[in-house]
Order: C-alpha cells, then sequence, then structure tokens
C-alpha cells in the first residue's frame, strides 16, 4: 500500500518539479531528519480556487494589475466597515445588517504569489481554471446544494454552521482559504503530523508511513497517511465522512464524494514560505483528476482558540424559522 502510495504521489508531482532545488533554499530538519514543516502558517489570499472570466483564462497577471484589484477589494472591505446610518433613505450599511461587519473578517488582502507568478486561481489543472464536472458530478452538485438551501433538520445545514468541523474546507483536504481564521499549525513526531486548522480547531492526524484504517472508518477530515519524499512531506486521504461532501466558503465550492482521494504535498521553499500543492481524484463527480497550489505564509500570528458558538443558540432559532415558514 505504502509502495504503490509513494509511486502515485510521484507520478502526481513530477510535472510540478522541485522549487526548493531551484532556489537552492537549503530545507531545515528536525531532530529525527524529516524537513521542517512546524510553526503556524497563514492560508490567506484574495485568490479563488476557480478563476474568474475577468482574467481572459490567464493563470497569471502582471503587479499593476495585481494591486488594481487588491485595492478594489480592500476599498470594498472599508466601505462595508462604515458605521450603520438608520436615518438615510438607502443606507449602505445596516439596510441588511448580516453576522458581522468586516471588522471581524481576514480573508487576506493579496493574490497568491507562487514561484514569483501572481496567480488568478489556486486551480492550475485543467489549464482553464475551472472544475472539470462530469455531467452527472453537476446533477450530484445541484442535490447537494438543494439540501444545503433546505431547512428539515439539523443534519442537512452545513457543518461549519452546526460547529461540526470549520466552514468550507478550511481543514482540508484540501485546505482551502475562508472568510477569517485562515492559520495552520504544523507539529511534527517522528510517527504524526497535526494540521491544526484555526478555524474550528480541526485537527488533522496524518499517520507516517502507515496503511489506511481497515476496515475503512470515515471520519470527519477523512484519513490521513503520509511520508517524506526528499524535502517534502506528502499527505494522501480518503474515506471522507458522508455528510462532509461538499465544501463552500467565499468563491472555493466544490463537491465531493466519500472515495475522493486526495495527494497534498507540502514544500517549505523559504524560512517564512511552503508550497502547498494538491490533487484531488474523485471519478465519482469529475471527469478528470484537478490540481492546486498556493503559498503558506509564515507571518507570525498566534492561533487563537476558536469557539463556535453559533450551534448552541443559532440552530433552533434557524430550525424554529423554519417551521413557521412552513407553516
Amino acid at each position: 500500500m505504502r509502495l504503490s502510495l509513494l509511486v502515485a504521489g510521484i507520478s502526481v508531482f513530477l510535472a510540478w518539479g522541485v522549487y526548493a532545488a531551484e532556489t537552492g533554499y537549503i530545507t531545515p530538519r528536525t531532530e529525527f531528519g524529516a524537513p521542517d514543516l512546524q510553526g503556524a502558517w497563514s492560508i490567506a489570499t484574495q485568490t479563488n480556487l476557480e478563476r474568474a472570466q475577468r482574467y481572459g483564462g490567464n493563470l497569471v497577471i502582471a503587479e499593476e494589475e495585481a494591486i488594481r484589484i487588491e485595492a478594489m477589494v480592500q476599498a470594498g472591505m472599508e466601505a462595508s466597515n462604515r458605521p450603520s446610518d438608520p436615518n438615510r433613505e438607502a443606507p449602505t450599511a445596516g439596510q441588511n445588517v448580516g453576522g458581522y461587519n468586516t471588522f471581524w473578517m481576514d480573508p487576506g488582502n493579496r493574490l497568491a504569489v507562487v514561484n514569483g507568478e501572481i496567480r488568478t486561481s489556486i486551480l492550475i489543472d485543467p489549464a482553464d481554471g475551472k472544475l472539470p464536472y462530469s455531467e452527472q458530478g453537476r446533477a450530484n452538485l445541484a442535490a447537494a446544494m438543494a439540501l444545503r438551501n433546505s431547512y428539515d433538520g439539523p443534519e442537512v445545514r452545513p457543518l461549519g454552521e452546526r460547529c461540526m468541523v470549520g466552514f468550507g474546507s478550511s481543514g482540508g483536504p484540501p485546505k482551502l482559504p475562508v472568510l477569517y481564521n485562515n492559520l495552520t499549525q504544523i507539529v511534527q513526531t517522528e510517527d504524526y503530523v497535526v494540521l491544526l486548522a484555526e478555524m474550528n480547531h480541526d485537527a488533522r492526524i496524518v499517520k507516517i508511513d502507515k496503511d489506511f484504517q481497515d476496515p475503512p472508518f470515515y471520519p470527519w477530515l477523512g484519513d490521513s497517511i503520509g511520508y517524506y519524499d526528499e524535502d517534502s512531506l506528502v499527505v494522501v486521504t480518503t474515506n471522507f465522512h458522508p455528510q462532509q461532501i461538499m465544501r463552500s466558503s467565499l468563491e472555493h465550492r466544490f463537491l465531493g464524494s466519500s472515495q475522493m482521494k486526495v495527494t497534498e504535498r507540502f514544500t517549505r521553499t523559504a524560512d517564512a514560505t511552503i508550497l502547498y500543492q494538491f490533487t484531488v481524484e474523485d471519478p465519482q463527480n469529475y471527469s478528470q483528476p484537478w490540481s492546486g497550489e498556493l503559498p503558506m505564509n509564515m507571518n507570525g500570528e498566534q492561533v487563537f482558540e476558536y469557539a463556535c458558538h453559533e450551534g448552541n443558540y443559532a440552530m433552533p432559532g434557524i430550525l424554529a424559522g423554519a417551521r413557521r415558514a412552513d407553516k
């Protein structure tokens, strides 16, 4: 099993090359000889999973264009954070108060930079930056979205709303940015690696040089096994909880079956940067595997406790409101 995963992992990432070798960076090692990835890393970025139409299909844009886009996003955040004025005829803020204003949000203020290139999408394959849904996959996505928009009971509500796991795919795999709490703390021992997402304090435990659980177990975040390939940590995950098939937050949305296989590669390319790469294989929903990459940046921020109280109080209100709407 481990040998087959090693061969598969090498074939998946061969086309991406070894960035560390190209830059001449010497990866620090742990006391047991593994590449040292420990620390708190941020995946916050304005770059979305799929490429927006406004980029004309281009994966890479010039710095001037990136500065213009980043400034527009920042201006929108500042406008949203202005005090409400209920006396205005059509108030820009306060008309729909929502959950909280942008003071609490931290989605990232820069587009992702990978290998010196400013990226317009996390997806790099397919080349058009779009998820390659099959016809059946699109039908599955429509059914999942219809379920997401229903209120029959707590089990049909999104997992983040229920405080089961973090919103979107913050805990992974694959790991994708969310509205706030985009830090991941990595802790390594000889036998395990823990990927602790700040959002909902989701701790994914990677077993090093082990096999998948047999008979299979379907936990939140899936069953992850890993191995070291020179200066990189490779993690293969499958057997996901059946309620975790829909991942959706901001502009990062995708569908994955319980049998989806995600292969991740963590490569430290500088003291303050990890190159995070992943490939998703899911024939139940996609016509081909799809791959993405984004930087994980060490920014000196502290991982704080995440306390998800919404599930304690909001869920009864949501369902009670739905029952009143039914009447």
